[in-house]
């Protein structure tokens, strides 16, 4: 949370259900279905819902998929992994001055 307090969005990597493909609303977790795959994503923010942690994400699926193209998945948990597989990117500023 931290990371993305101070520097923004992060890119997460996590296990896909086939419960997952069905998802419209709420804190996304993983109850019934087969894994098909992994998917990477973009962990935006966090917050609780009805008592729920989750982190807020953003899919490439297109905004006919999901919530208008973003999810809901519990989070402080690494369900279905996407806390073990976070990546974050610091831009390199040692010679920005010099560039403007």
């Amino acid at each position: 949370m931290a990371e993305i307090y101070k520097n923004g969005p992060v890119e997460a990597a996590f296990s896909v259900y086939t419960d997952f493909l069905l998802y419209k609303s709420g804190v996304y977790q993983h109850v019934s279905g087969e894994m098909v795959g992994g998917h990477a994503v973009r962990i935006l923010g966090w917050g609780v819902e009805n008592g729920t942690p989750y982190w807020l994400v953003g899919n490439s699926w297109n905004t006919d998929w999901g919530d208008n193209g973003f999810f809901k998945i519990l989070r402080g948990r690494d369900h279905c992994g996407i806390e073990s597989e976070i990546v974050a990117g610091v831009p390199c500023t040692e010679h920005y001055s010099e560039r403007i």
